[in-house]
């Protein structure tokens, strides 16, 4: 049989993870702080035993003269002893009980050397005198004491700062990520038919403030874009749903008055139809693409003025308008030639629809870049429009636009191409007296 598996732990929540943390470096940091504290105490106080000892080992020795050996026996103190040893070591004269204590030399009290008499721990010095080695033992009991005293109470201590600091952290983290947690809730809160909620803002110039304003941007800009999306479905289903109709139109007529309908209009306006669905479709595909930014699958060097001047025959070929063509120089790029060749179709027949009677194409290779440029002596665009008329769907005359073939796409596709080749499309003023699109790419690098 399978082994079931076991219940998923819950990772530790950031809080935890931060009072943890801070306990564990405060408590490694104490306690290491503690330990070099007492070591540094015990030395201290042990330099403190070893220089009374050599004071007075200096002081009996230059006190008592001829009687030397004689102060060493008489001396009667708990808390020393003395030996007198003669150059070959012999203990000569030793106070009461220290005449068992291992030889000392000078070059052994240089590291602090504790013996015990008796029970009871001493620090031994020695000093050369006329009469002999004198070996002073100086009683650490005072120093070994305050040496405990002070161990216990930073064991005592230690814990109850570290406890301390923990319940410190664990309040002052909480309260510091209060706000996130009203935050999270309120974002949680925020679903895709409530994207017109906003996060309370705490007001301050901190990293809390700023997370609740980059999350309302961030709301805002999904907002806008959920809004953008429904519009555009619903203006690409307006587009959809007139030819269709139009077609079941002529379909039923035809099936219920065969022979009132010419099988050539028929044709025609099945083809007419058709091809304006196709264009809607690929003019959403294209935006579709733009959307995901992947528009431009490939760039290589491309002639701009070979796709332009390619452009201005076909609609000299049309008729209907009088195109100035003299201002096209020659210029390069690098980028996707089939886009390219959209963005300069879609703008010169949106031209050649407002235009009354001629077109003027400009091109040119210039140090900011390429710019091409389309005026017409239209009805232009006025200025509060300039901007939201390449935006999808946006038709400034929607009855003429429909009846020119026209679906409000062109202008959006024609930015969206610019963007993805770094570029930009601007519409102004034309000296024509109607508008002028003009647009700026990057110049393909030698």
């Amino acid at each position: 049989m399978a082994r079931r598996p076991g219940p998923t732990r819950r990772p530790l929540t950031l809080r935890v993870r931060i009072t943890l943390a801070t306990t564990v470096v405060a408590a490694v940091a104490l306690v290491a702080g503690a330990v070099v504290f007492g070591v540094v105490l015990r030395t201290s106080l042990l330099d403190a035993v070893a220089a009374s000892a050599e004071t007075y080992a200096s002081d009996l020795s230059e006190g008592s003269g001829s009687s030397l050996s004689s102060a060493v026996a008489e001396l009667d103190d708990d808390d020393r002893f003395l030996q007198l040893r003669n150059d070959d070591g012999a203990v000569v004269a030793a106070s009461d009980g220290a005449d068992d204590v291992p030889p000392v030399s000078e070059s052994d009290t240089e590291a602090h050397r504790i013996v015990t008499v008796d029970g009871d721990d001493y620090l031994v010095v020695a000093e050369e005198t006329d009469d002999g080695t004198l070996v002073v033992g100086q009683s650490i009991d005072d120093a070994a004491e305050a040496v405990a005293t002070v161990t216990a109470q930073l064991a005592v201590a230690v814990p109850l700062v570290v406890l301390l600091m923990a319940a410190t952290t664990w309040v002052v983290v909480g309260r510091a990520l209060r706000p996130v947690e009203r935050m999270r809730r309120e974002v949680a809160a925020v679903t895709a038919t409530r994207l017109d909620r906003r996060i309370a803002e705490p007001g301050t110039d901190d990293e809390i403030g700023r997370l609740a304003a980059t999350m309302n941007g961030m709301l805002d800009r999904l907002d806008a874009s959920q809004s953008a999306q429904r519009r555009f479905i619903s203006d690409a289903s307006h587009e959809l749903r007139s030819p269709l109709s139009s077609l079941r139109q002529f379909a039923e007529v035809a099936r219920a008055h065969p022979d009132r309908v010419d099988g050539a209009d028929l044709s025609e306006a099945i083809l007419d139809e058709g091809a304006r669905l196709e264009r809607l479709v690929d003019g959403m595909l294209a935006l579709a693409r733009a959307d995901e930014q992947v528009l431009v699958s490939a760039a290589a060097p491309v002639d701009l003025d070979d796709i332009v001047l390619a452009e201005v025959r076909r609609l000299r070929a049309s008729g209907g308008v009088r195109i100035d063509a003299s201002a096209v120089g020659a210029a390069r790029i690098a980028g996707d030639a089939g886009l390219l060749s959209g963005l300069v179709r879609n703008l010169v027949d949106n031209a050649a629809r407002h235009a009354a009677s001629e077109l003027r194409i400009e091109l040119a290779e210039t140090q900011d870049g390429v710019t091409f440029a389309v005026d017409d002596d239209g009805p232009g665009v006025p200025e509060r429009e300039r901007e939201r008329i390449f935006d999808r769907f946006v038709r400034l005359d929607d009855a003429r636009a429909r009846e020119a073939g026209g679906s409000g796409l062109g202008l959006a596709i024609a930015r969206e191409i610019a963007l993805a080749h770094g570029g930009t499309v601007t519409a102004h003023a034309s000296p024509l007296g109607g508008a002028r699109f003009e647009v700026l790419l990057p110049a393909a690098s030698d």
